[in-house]
């Protein structure tokens, strides 16, 4: 079996690689190169903290799951760490911290309260100022460093035969004995199947084949697709774990880097007016950046970049054929980076073996057929929190 790969992130490269392991010709196709779109701007939090919606909870903690099982066959640098995470609440997030970790318990999901010196002795080096009233951990959550996990991914997709070639698609033709897609500088390319894994560009390039995945397409000021992410070159910090703190996120990036987000600044962010590295949000940043550090120290040094996130227009997954006669499978998830170790599984063997898995039953493309897009109702809790 020849597939043909329309995107080179994380669920891509995930998918090409497990394919190939089980060997079929994979050709990958991606525009920029491998992790060069959204993957390239992920907070990458393994979770499924606020994952409200049963089926989805399930599919992130099976997400979870494959992690360490993906990361014991890949080689290379590790690019997966299973730190845990924190979580503080000051007076006014209190109460709702307090019911989400009497939610998680309720399902199972590991959870339980510590003391600032507990959490000091988790974190590393931070301090937990004196607003914070409580700190729930949650050891099963880590985090992903993308281009480790992107290189990672792709060294042992090519080693078992797949091929990367870049180029802008133009075109998605299924025909009665396969699919091809053609390229902006005229290369033709045929298989026996196609997947369509190109993030928030997927609506678009589905609609070409006339296939409708709906999604969140605004990229202006203000939009759920639009994420600010920091990257702290300086203080360099020994951080082990996720933290989420009230105003500022934080995750280990490597070298004693740091990668920060902070969510309520997102509706300030306008893409085409992109914030200086000195103006408003790179101070408010830096601000609350330094008053979680130990001790004086210079100011810190933090690159900015905007990031677009690949959001179906309810939240959820999408995963499978288009029809039970397309040949063009569909994978796309705002939570790319938890889901894409257990998402490249089980869409490998969908493709390869036409035998359903029960996981991904309820996140077909076929769930927006005969939908009126004002009638797709946004899942607030599968949008809100996993900013992959």
């Amino acid at each position: 079996m020849k597939v043909i790969i329309i995107g080179a992130g994380v669920l891509g490269l995930s998918v090409a690689r497990q394919l190939a392991v089980v060997g079929a010709e994979v050709l990958l196709l991606d525009q920029w190169g491998a992790g060069a779109g959204t993957t390239a701007t992920t907070f990458a939090w393994t979770n499924s903290s606020r994952k409200l919606d049963p089926d989805y909870h399930a599919l992130n903690l099976a997400g979870m799951e494959e992690h360490p099982r993906l990361a014991e066959q890949l080689r290379g640098a590790p690019s997966y760490f299973p730190s845990g995470a924190l979580q503080w609440a000051d007076s006014s997030s209190e109460q709702w911290l307090a019911d989400n970790v009497e939610r998680l318990r309720s399902l199972g999901y590991p959870a339980h309260w510590v003391t600032p010196e507990e959490a000091t002795r988790i974190a590393g080096d931070l301090r937990v100022p004196e607003p914070i009233t409580s700190i729930a951990y949650f050891p099963s959550e880590g985090y992903v460093l993308p281009e480790v996990f992107v290189a990672n991914l792709l060294a042992d997709a090519e080693q078992h035969g797949a091929r990367l070639v870049s180029g802008e698609v133009k075109a998605i033709d299924e025909g009665s004995d396969g699919v091809s897609v053609a390229l902006a500088g005229g290369e033709i390319f045929r298989g026996d199947r196609v997947v369509l894994a190109a993030g928030r560009w997927t609506q678009r390039l589905a609609a070409r084949t006339g296939i409708d995945v709906p999604m969140v397409t605004d990229t202006g000021r203000g939009s759920q697709t639009v994420g600010l992410l920091g990257y702290a070159r300086s203080p360099e910090l020994d951080l082990r774990c996720v933290i989420h703190s009230p105003g500022l996120n934080l995750r280990p990036a490597g070298g004693g880097q740091t990668v920060l987000q902070a969510l309520d600044l997102n509706a300030e962010v306008d893409p085409a007016a992109p914030p200086s590295a000195d103006g408003d949000l790179a101070r408010t940043i830096a601000r609350r950046f330094s008053a979680l550090l130990t001790g004086p120290g210079r100011a810190p040094e933090i690159d900015l970049r905007i990031g677009f996130r690949s959001l179906p227009a309810d939240g959820h997954t999408v995963a499978g054929y288009a029809s039970g006669q397309s040949r063009v499978y569909c994978l796309v998830s705002h939570s790319g980076v938890t889901l894409a170790p257990i998402l490249g599984r089980l869409a490998a063997t969908e493709i390869t073996t036409d035998q359903e898995q029960d996981l991904l039953r309820r996140f077909r493309p076929t769930r927006f057929i005969g939908v009126r897009r004002s009638d797709v109702e946004v899942d607030q809790g599968a949008t809100a929190l996993g900013e992959q």
